[in-house]
């Protein structure tokens, strides 16, 4: 699903923001990748959107080799992802339906099939109460649920989440990683990037740590099995957590 080899990006200031990552993410897999403030986490994202492209090193995400995307394709790959961001990114004059149904029109989807998809989208949710509702009458949480419904709205096989969790409280938190942790376990890819260590801690899930732009600690390839009690064994994902301790 997303083959980072070999890559490097520094920037014209001099900036080494990541130097030579290879990372394999796996289709169905659940990654968070965390890292403190300048760990190289934004640039990481910003080289999967492809809004920069890598000094060295090549990056594939499924079919797309990003280095050798063209103008007129780079709309095409974007639309295969499903974005959230910790700013939500909703259209302040525009309803809830609308904000989701908008990412949907946008690739030409027919009204009865955006009708029946922001509905299910909503119960997926928990917000088909506040369809009407302007983002200025939503909770912090509330909009980062609509966010998640819109970045689902053409059915992406991969959501990148960047710092969802970063203006909500901690308990509405807990609820969006559950939900995003139902999405992946319904068959999408989920690769979540956070600093709230204590959040990830909760979760059975791969870890990549970010340091000064490479990758320190990596949970291994796969997910393991959940550990039987009083088993002290080591596994991959464990040893990434106890990093974060």
């Amino acid at each position: 699903m997303i083959e980072f080899r070999d890559v490097t990006k520094e920037y014209p200031n001099g900036t080494l923001a990541l130097s030579r990552v290879s990372l394999h993410i796996a289709p169905q897999e659940f990654v968070f990748v965390v890292g403190a403030s300048g760990a190289g986490k934004s640039t990481f994202l910003k080289l999967l959107l492809r809004e920069e492209l890598p000094t060295s090193g090549s990056i594939r995400v499924g079919r797309f080799e990003l280095g050798d995307l063209t103008r007129r394709q780079l709309p095409f790959y974007r639309r295969q992802l499903g974005v959230v961001f910790q700013d939500f990114r909703l259209i302040a004059t525009m309803d809830v339906y609308d904000n989701i149904a908008f990412a949907m029109r946008v690739v030409g989807a027919r009204e009865k099939v955006i009708r029946e998809r922001v509905a299910f989208l909503l119960r997926l949710v928990g917000l088909s109460h506040k369809v009407k509702a302007k983002p200025s009458e939503l909770s912090g949480g509330e909009q980062q649920r609509v966010a998640i419904a819109r970045a689902l709205a053409n059915n992406p096989d991969l959501i990148i989440a960047d710092e969802p969790t970063g203006n909500i409280d901690p308990r509405m938190s807990q609820e969006l990683v559950d939900l995003f942790v139902r999405l992946n376990d319904a068959g999408t890819t989920v690769v979540m990037v956070t600093h709230a260590h204590d959040l990830v801690r909760h979760y059975n899930k791969r870890i990549v740590i970010l340091e000064n732009g490479a990758v320190a600690a990596d949970g291994g390839l796969k997910q393991p099995p959940p550990p039987r009690l009083h088993d002290t064994t080591t596994i991959p994902w464990r040893a990434a957590a106890a990093k974060l301790s």
